[in-house]
């Protein structure tokens, strides 16, 4: 059932990025050159989407199992970091040079876009680094 649900979730996700636009870079790189020809639809995607996670995002908070019994792993964390903001800056960096993020990268990736493949190898050569990153960072806190 977990992984049934979880292919039906990735579906509904990869449509609606190819129905909102969002898996067009030409689109987003629209949306976001505001000195320019500015296309502002996809912002209303943007609040479509947080109109609809509102009250399911309202509903886990108060539950401690998710619907298919596991544990409701929610984000903890509520402040503004460096970690944060260089993550941030970073992902905003990426998405204005190719004008995809990772889930309409992926959704490229099966029209056999070449852009996608190199943007899908960056990422993943990215979290690579993070990942290393974080090992070397844990072990020189626990020899402190």
């Amino acid at each position: 059932m977990k992984r049934l649900s979880s292919f039906i979730a990735g579906v509904l996700f990869g449509t609606g990025l190819l129905l909102s636009g969002m898996a067009n870079p030409a689109k987003v790189l629209g949306f976001l050159d505001l000195a320019g020809q500015w296309d502002p639809s996809l912002a209303l995607v943007m609040v479509g989407a947080i109109g609809a996670a509102l009250l399911p995002m309202t509903w886990a908070r108060r539950r401690a199992t998710a619907l298919l019994g596991g544990k409701m792993q929610l984000p903890a964390r509520r402040d503004i970091d460096a970690r944060l903001v260089g993550g941030s800056l970073v992902f905003g960096i990426g998405w204005g040079l190719a004008g995809v993020c990772p889930g309409p990268s992926l959704v490229l990736l099966a029209d056999g876009y070449w852009q996608a493949w190199l943007f899908v190898a960056a990422m993943l050569a990215g979290m690579g680094v993070f990942n290393t990153v974080e090992v070397i960072r844990s072990s020189r806190q626990g020899q402190v």
